[in-house]
């Protein structure tokens, strides 16, 4: 089993810095102004993970600390998403389509035993869930503020003919929550085609029939879907209800 696993060592660490450099390097080639943030990220990526991997081990030993990481998941995943939505103070309402939505979906996997509440189980399947409400959340309130802008004479169109402020909003906002849903519907459908998603690797690397990692990794993917499409519906509310907004004057 060891043979397939990746080896940590200097082949491991140069293959990266060459990956990095590489796709800096294009980036900067094709001037699409990204070229420092690859590398930074790719830089953080490594720290954070490094960081990550030594607190696991204390981590995985209590229910409590467990609770703690994962709820430490959750407040990055929140700082994140208000950041790459809006420099405005309303960024804090990204807290509700993530917590609406990995909540109870959380809830029912461990309730129902088909994740076990052990903290080895937990971590991993919370960030799988945190980050799909995360991404989903940036997506559809990104999208969603720019369609309003964009599209500011239609919006105003129908407060014309009588619509609610609300009711002229969503409608603008519907196709920003469409194309948010995308990237997990893509995932899905071509799951085993084009991809081996992480969890089915990662347990079938853990000694599992491939039956039983395709089983984990079809929970996981409906549940994302699950996760995503309320973060998506709720983040898309916020913006027509304008809870969810930019400064004035801002692009």
């Amino acid at each position: 089993m060891g043979d397939a696993t990746i080896r940590v060592g200097p082949v491991l660490f140069a293959v990266l810095v060459l990956l990095a450099v590489t796709a800096a390097g294009l980036a900067a080639l094709g001037r699409l102004g990204s070229a420092r943030d690859i590398l930074t990220a790719s830089a953080r990526a490594a720290v954070q993970l490094a960081a990550v991997s030594l607190l696991i081990a204390a981590v995985l030993r209590s229910g409590w600390w467990t609770a703690l990481f994962v709820s430490g998941m959750a407040v990055v995943a929140i700082f994140t998403s208000a950041r790459r939505i809006t420099s405005h103070r309303s960024g804090g309402w990204t807290a509700l389509p993530i917590g609406v939505a990995v909540v109870p979906v959380l809830a029912l996997l461990l309730g129902s035993t088909l994740v076990p509440a052990r903290p080895i189980a937990v971590v991993p399947i919370a960030g799988i869930l945190i980050g799909g409400a995360m991404t989903a959340t940036s997506l559809t309130g990104r999208r969603a503020l720019d369609e309003l802008e964009a599209r500011v004479g239609e919006y105003e169109a129908g407060l014309a003919l009588g619509m609610v402020p609300r009711r002229a909003a969503i409608y603008l906002c519907r196709t920003a929550a469409k194309e948010a849903l995308i990237p997990a519907l893509d995932q899905t459908r071509t799951v085993g085609l084009v991809t081996l998603p992480g969890a089915f690797v990662g347990v079938l690397l853990g000694g599992a029939s491939p039956v039983r990692a395709g089983a984990t990794q079809l929970l996981v993917l409906v549940a994302l879907l699950a996760v995503e499409t309320v973060a998506v519906l709720v983040t898309a509310e916020l913006v027509a209800r304008r809870r969810l907004s930019r400064p004035s004057g801002a692009a």
